[in-house]
C-alpha cells in the first residue's frame, strides 16, 4: 500500500511549546499578530508537547499533552488560524519513566513488558562473549557492522529491585546520576513484541484526536535489529516495520514523513522516495551555506533540478532544534565503487571549518570502542553560521521559499537568533544542541518585529505561503555561476527570483490577485 502522502503545499513554521515566551497559547498570540497573517499553513511542534525527561521531548514518557506547555484551548484556536499540525512518533525509543518501562523495573521477569524493550545480553546470547561486567561483547564480526551514534557500547545498566544491573540497548542518550541512584534514558523498543506495536495503534490514534495531520518518523531507521546487521536501516526489515506503520497511519488519516540522515551517496533519499514517501531535504542548509560562501549555485542547482525531475516531494529547512547536516552532503563506497556526494569532501570540510570559525559546535558519530570515526552536523544558529550577516540569511530565506518542496521555518531564524554559547554551556555533555534553541520573551518577539530582516522574512514567507504561482512548475534559468534566475509558474501566475551571489542583493517580481509587483531586497 503506497502512502497517502499530500501535505499542503504551504509555508511549516517549527518550534518547541515554549518556544516563544512560556507555552504554546503565547505561540499562539504570536501567530494572531498581523505581522504573521497569512505567514503560515503548518506548525511542526516539537515533543516536549506530550511528557517527556530526556533530549528536549525525544525521551517521551508517554503521549499525552504536557499541560504544563499545552492546552485544548491552544490547539482549537490553531486550528481556527487554518494551521495544519505536525508532530512526531519517537518510533525506536521511550523513556526509562515510561510506564513500560517502570513496569520492567518493579516487576523484572514476571512483567508484562518484559519483552517490549531489548535486553542486550539476551539479544546477544550466543553471538558474543561474557566481559567481567556481565556484558556479553558481541564478537569482531558483529561489532564492527553496528553503527554507532555515542561513544561506546549502545547500552545502559538498568538498576532491578533484586541488586542486579541489566544491560538493555539504549542507542541515543542517557543521563545517571550515581550520587542519587537514578537514571535517565531513551531505551529502544523491541519492534518484534505485539505490545509494541498495540502501543503504536493508540499513540497514533491518541496524536490524531490532538488534531494531528502530518507525523514524523523520527529514528525510525533504528527501529528493525538484526545480529550481522548495522542496525541502521536493516534491508528489508526497516520497509516492513514502514510499511505496517504506514497502514496505522492510513487508518488514521495520516500522512507520515519518514526522518532519515544518512549520506547523499548511499541513496536511501531515492529508496524512500520511490516507496511513495515525502522525503526531508536535509541537503539543503549545508548546500545553502556552501553557495552563498562560494558565490557558486552550481552544486545548489544539481540537487534542485534532480528534485524536480526524479519527482521528489520534500519538506526543506535551514535551521532546526538540531544541527546543521554535514555527514548528509557526502558521498560513499558501495560494494567497491564510490558513489558521488552533493560536494566534495574538502568542501564538506571547508563549510564546517567556517561555521567553527563563527561559534558553532560539532557532533561526531563513533565507533564501537569509543573511536571517532565520522562528523554527523554542525550546531549553530542559521544566522551564526553565516556569519551574522542580514542580507546573507535573507537572501538564504528567499532562495529557500523558491526551492521545490514544503520550507519549513525554524521560529529563532525568523528573528535572526545568534549562538546561545550560555546555553550550550550549561547544558553540559551533549548541550551542544541548545546553541541553537533559545527562548524568545514576549518582549523580544515585539522587538524584533520592528525589525526590516524580521518584516521582510515574513514578506517573502507569506508571499510563498500564498501566491497560486508556486503550486505550478518550477523553472531554474540558465545563468552565470554567481547569479539565481528561478521561475515558478501556474497559469498567468508567476514569481521570479534574481540575485547576486557576490553583494546577496536580489529582487522578487510576481503575479498576485491580478496584480504585478516587484520588490528589491
Amino acid at each position: 500500500m503506497k502512502p497517502n502522502n499530500t501535505i499542503l503545499n504551504g509555508v511549516m513554521f517549527n518550534a518547541y511549546p515554549d518556544s516563544i515566551g512560556s507555552n504554546l497559547s503565547d505561540t499562539v498570540t504570536m501567530l494572531r499578530m498581523p505581522e504573521f497573517k497569512e505567514v503560515f499553513s503548518l506548525f511542526y511542534v516539537l515533543p516536549t508537547f506530550f511528557n517527556s525527561d530526556l533530549d528536549r521531548g525525544f525521551s517521551i514518557i508517554d503521549y499525552n499533552i504536557n499541560e504544563e506547555l499545552v492546552s485544548k484551548d491552544d490547539l482549537k484556536a490553531l486550528e481556527e488560524l487554518g494551521i495544519m499540525l505536525k508532530f512526531d512518533i519517537v518510533l525506536n525509543h521511550l523513556s526509562v519513566a515510561s510506564p513500560q518501562f517502570k513496569d520492567l523495573i518493579q516487576n523484572g521477569e514476571h512483567s508484562k513488558y518484559k519483552d517490549f524493550f531489548i535486553n542486550w545480553n539476551t539479544f546477544w546470547k550466543g553471538h558474543g562473549e561474557l566481559n567481567d561486567k556481565g556484558i556479553i561483547i558481541p564478537k569482531k564480526e558483529y561489532l564492527d557492522k553496528l553503527f554507532m551514534r555515542k561513544a561506546g557500547l549502545p547500552i545502559l545498566n538498568v538498576p532491578f529491585p533484586d541488586g542486579s544491573q541489566q544491560p538493555y540497548w539504549n542507542t541515543f542518550y542517557q543521563k545517571i546520576d550515581n550520587e542519587n541512584n537514578s537514571i535517565l534514558g531513551q531505551m529502544d523498543v523491541n519492534a518484534k513484541s505485539q505490545l509494541v506495536w498495540d502501543f503504536y495503534e493508540e499513540t497514533l490514534a491518541k496524536v490524531k484526536s490532538y488534531g494531528c495531520s502530518i507525523l514524523r518518523l523520527d529514528a525510525f531507521a533504528y527501529l528493525h535489529k538484526e545480529i550481522g546487521k548495522s542496525n541502521f536501516f536493516n534491508k528489508p526489515g526497516t520497509w516492513d516495520y514502514l510499511k505496517r506503520i504506514n497502514q496505522i497511519a492510513t487508518k488514521n488519516g495520516l500522512t507520515l514523513l519518514p526522518e532519515i540522515h544518512a549520506e547523499y551517496g548511499l541513496h536511501l533519499h531515492d529508496e524512500v522516495a520511490d516507496e511513495g514517501y515525502q522525503i526531508y531535504d536535509f541537503f539543503l542548509p549545508g548546500l545553502m551555506i556552501h553557495t552563498l560562501e562560494t558565490s557558486d549555485h552550481s552544486a545548489l542547482f544539481t540537487w534542485a533540478r534532480e528534485i524536480v525531475e526524479k519527482g521528489y516531494r520534500t519538506v526543506n529547512m535551514l535551521g532546526c532544534h538540531d544541527g546543521i547536516p554535514v555527514l548528509d552532503l557526502k558521498g560513499k563506497e558501495i560494494s567497491g565503487t564510490y558513489q558521488k556526494g552533493l560536494l566534495k569532501d574538502k568542501e564538506i570540510e571547508t563549510i564546517m571549518s567556517t561555521i567553527m570559525e563563527r561559534g558553532g559546535r560539532v557532533k561526531n558519530l563513533y565507533g564501537p570502542s569509543g573511536e571517532k570515526i565520522s562528523y554527523y552536523q554542525v550546531n549553530a544558529t542559521f544566522f551564526s553560521a553565516l556569519g551574522e550577516n542580514e542580507q546573507k540569511l535573507l537572501l538564504a530565506r528567499a532562495i529557500q521559499m523558491f526551492m521545490p518542496g514544503i520550507p519549513q521555518v525554524w521560529y529563532l531564524d525568523i528573528f535572526a537568533g545568534k549562538n546561545d554559547y550560555d546555553a550550550a554551556d550549561n547544558a553540559g555533555s551533549g548541550g551542544h544542541k541548545e546553541i541553537n534553541r533559545t527562548t524568545l520573551t514576549m518582549e523580544a518577539v515585539t522587538a524584533g518585529l520592528q525589525k526590516k530582516i524580521v518584516l521582510n522574512q515574513l514578506n517573502i514567507m507569506r508571499l510563498r505561503n500564498t501566491c497560486d504561482a508556486f503550486n505550478g512548475s518550477m523553472k531554474i534559468n540558465d545563468s552565470a555561476k554567481n547569479e539565481i534566475d528561478i521561475i515558478w509558474e501556474n497559469g498567468s501566475d508567476f514569481a521570479h527570483l534574481k540575485a547576486n551571489l557576490n553583494t546577496f542583493k536580489f529582487s522578487i517580481r510576481y503575479t498576485q490577485a491580478g496584480s504585478t509587483k516587484q520588490t528589491v531586497y
